[in-house]
C-alpha cells in the first residue's frame, strides 16, 4: 500500500455555486409529489428512483471524476464561509416539506399499490439522503448544526445515528468489531441486519456509558439518543393527529426505505477494508486507505462530498467543501448511485469487488476483513 499522500493540483476551482445541487434533491423530489397532486399521473413520482439509479450513473460516467484539491490556504476561508453551512441547512426545511405532503398524499388520494410504492420511494429517498445531510452536520461543533443533525433523522427514525456514527463508527471502522463495516465476502442482504441491530446496541451502551460517568441514568432527557427518537415522535404524533392512523403505515414504510439507503451506502464505504494492529495489540490510527473513495463529480455535488470518505474518516472535523482526494485512497469504480444499484445483486457486487479488494491489498487474504462464513470460499478463490 501506498503511503497517504495529496496530488498537488492547480487545476482546482470553488464550485461554490454547484452546491445548490445538494439541497435541489428534496425540492425536485417534493416537486414530483405536487406534479402527482396536480396531474393525477402516478408515474410523476417515479422522478427519485429514476434520478438515483438512472440519471446520476449516467451522468457520473458522461462527466467522469474530479481530483482536484482545495490548495490549503483556500481551506480556512472554505470552511469559514457561511454559504457552504446555509447549503446543509437548505435541505433540512425542504426534507420536512417533502415528508409532510407525502403523508397528505398517502391518506387523502386514491393511488394504486404501485403509485403507493412509488411515494413511498420518493420520500424514502428524500429523507435517506436526509440522513446523509445528518451526517455532516451531526460532525460539527456548533449548537445548531448538531441540532439539526437530530431534526434531519426524525423522518427516519434513525436518530440513534448521531450518536453511533461519531463515537461509534468512527472509532471502530474498518475493524471486525464494528458493525457498520461490511466484510469481504459479506452480501448486503447479510449485513443490513447486522449494522441495523449493531449500531443500535452500539449507540444505547455509548450513551449509558457517557451518562453513567455524568451521574446520570441512562433515560435522562441528556440521552442524546432519545433526545432524537422524541423528535420522530413528535413528527410522527403530529402528522397522525392530523391526518388519522392511516399515515403511520406510509410512515414507517418510507422510514424503513431512507435507513436502508443509509446501510447499504455504509456496505460500500468499507467493504473488505482491515486498519492492521500495532505491536502494542491497538489499531493503527485511521488512514485514507481505509475507506472506499469515490471522486465521480455529480454524485459527489449532490451528497456534500460524503463519497470523499477516505478524507472524512482520516479528518472527520474537515467540512465537506475541503475535502480532498488522497492518492493512496482505494477507489471505486463508480459513483455511490450505481454502486448501490450493484450492492443489491451481491454476485455481481462480489464480481466487480472483490479482485479491487484483493489488489489494495497486493493479494494477501491476511490483512483483508473477511466475512466468517465465507472464509473457506475466499481462501479457496483468493489464496
Amino acid at each position: 500500500m501506498n503511503s497517504p499522500s495529496i496530488p498537488l493540483d492547480e487545476a482546482w476551482q470553488d464550485k461554490r455555486w454547484w452546491w445548490l445541487l445538494s439541497p435541489a434533491i428534496p425540492l425536485a423530489f417534493t416537486g414530483s409529489l405536487l406534479a402527482f397532486v396536480w396531474s393525477g399521473q402516478w408515474w410523476c413520482m417515479l422522478l427519485a428512483p429514476l434520478v438515483i439509479h438512472v440519471l446520476l450513473p449516467v451522468l457520473d460516467c458522461v462527466l467522469g471524476e474530479d481530483f482536484s484539491n482545495p490548495p490549503e490556504s483556500a481551506v480556512a476561508q472554505l470552511e469559514q464561509d457561511v454559504f457552504y453551512r446555509a447549503m446543509v441547512w437548505a435541505y433540512v426545511p425542504l426534507q420536512m416539506i417533502g415528508t409532510v405532503l407525502g403523508a397528505w398524499i398517502a391518506v387523502t388520494q386514491p393511488l394504486p399499490w404501485f403509485g403507493y410504492a412509488a411515494l413511498v420511494l420518493t420520500v424514502g429517498a428524500i429523507n435517506g439522503v436526509g440522513i446523509g445531510t445528518a451526517h455532516e452536520l451531526g460532525h460539527k461543533k456548533e449548537a445548531l448544526d448538531r441540532w439539526l443533525s437530530k431534526v434531519a433523522l426524525a423522518p427516519s427514525a434513525y436518530g440513534h445515528f448521531f450518536v453511533e456514527h461519531n463515537r461509534g463508527h468512527h472509532k471502530r471502522v474498518a475493524t471486525p468489531e464494528d458493525p457498520a463495516s461490511a466484510r469481504m465476502g459479506e452480501s448486503f442482504w447479510a449485513f443490513l441486519p447486522r449494522s441495523v441491530w449493531g449500531s443500535l446496541q452500539s449507540a444505547w451502551t455509548l450513551e449509558q456509558e457517557r451518562l453513567n460517568k455524568l451521574g446520570m441514568n441512562v433515560w435522562h432527557p441528556q440521552n442524546h439518543n432519545l433526545q432524537a427518537w422524541g423528535l420522530t415522535l413528535v413528527l410522527f404524533g403530529a402528522l397522525v393527529a392530523w391526518l388519522g392512523w392511516m399515515a403511520l403505515p406510509f410512515l414507517v414504510l418510507q422510514a424503513v426505505y431512507a435507513a436502508s439507503m443509509l446501510e447499504v451506502v455504509n456496505y460500500i464505504e468499507h467493504y473488505g477494508l482491515l486498519r492492521q494492529k500495532d505491536k502494542a495489540g491497538r489499531y493503527v490510527r485511521c488512514e485514507p486507505e481505509h475507506s472506499w473513495n469515490s471522486n465521480h463529480l455529480v454524485g459527489n455535488l449532490v451528497l456534500y462530498q460524503l463519497q470523499r470518505h477516505s478524507d472524512h474518516h482520516a479528518h472527520p472535523s474537515r467540512r465537506y467543501q475541503a475535502l480532498r482526494h488522497f492518492e493512496s485512497a482505494p477507489q471505486l469504480p463508480a459513483g455511490y448511485a450505481t454502486m448501490i444499484s450493484v450492492a443489491y445483486c451481491p454476485p455481481l457486487w462480489f464480481a466487480w469487488m472483490d479482485h479491487r479488494v484483493m489488489a489494495h491489498y497486493g493479494g494477501d487474504l491476511g490483512l483483508v476483513n473477511l466475512q466468517t462464513s465465507a472464509r473457506q470460499r475466499l481462501i479457496r478463490r483468493w489464496a
